[in-house]
Parts: C-alpha cells; structure tokens; sequence
C-alpha cells in the first residue's frame, strides 16, 4: 500500500508514536507499505520551526532528510497539477498546507493518513492516525 502521510502523524510517528492509533504505526512499519512525505510537509515544519513554534532536536533540513532515510520515507515532490488542484477544493478546510496535502491524495490516488477530521469531508480515503 502506498499512502500520503500528514505532517502531524509523520512527528507523532517520530517522536510520539503512542500518539496514533495501533493499526496505523501497524501499517506505517509494515514492509510492504510505501509512506509519502509531501514537500508540502517540509515546507510546513521549516516554517512552524523558524516561528518558534515546533522544537527540532536539530535543523529542519537535517532533521527531516536524515529521519526520512531512517523511516523508508518517500518524498513526494509538489507537482503543477497538484498545486492547481488546491483551486477546485470546496472550502472545508483553509489550512494551505492541508489543502495542498488533500489535493495531492487525489491527483495520486492514495489514501492519507491524518488524525484532522475535516480531511473526510473531501472525496479522498482517509486512514486514521
């Protein structure tokens, strides 16, 4: 199975993973299960990282590549299609970085992992973190 992973669930899945369901960290170390990391994602912990607003044990470009080796984590690049795709969303949800997430889930066609609700109000498979 390949699945998009929300920024929230990748640092619980790091740091906290009691944090998510049983069924999820199952899934996220099963062998045969391939886990996206958006850019989006990076994009967001850089930025909550330089406000202050997420403490790193290192910089986030080291933190992320080297955690992202570790954990078998593919970075899923943000393609145009992706980025325009944010357009034909209806307004559930006004996090961009979500936004970006939900739409690149659809254009893909794989599920997301994410413990944020309002995920399901959009035409998208959501496992639950």
């Amino acid at each position: 199975m390949t699945l998009i992973i929300d920024t929230h669930c990748w640092l619980w899945w790091l740091s906290e993973p009691d944090r998510l369901r049983g069924s999820s960290v199952d899934l996220l170390r099963r062998s045969d299960t391939t886990v996206m990391l958006s850019a989006a994602s990076s994009w967001e912990i850089a930025i909550k990282h330089s406000l202050g607003k997420l403490s790193l044990p290192e910089a986030p470009a080291a933190f992320v590549a080297t955690r992202m080796e570790r954990e078998r984590t593919e970075a899923l690049a943000i393609q145009h299609a992706h980025a325009l795709a944010v357009a034909s969303l209806p307004p559930h949800h006004t996090d961009p970085f979500d936004r970006l997430l939900i739409a690149q889930a659809i254009v893909e066609r794989v599920p997301i992992m994410t413990a944020d609700r309002a995920f399901r109000a959009y035409a998208i498979d959501v496992i639950d973190g």
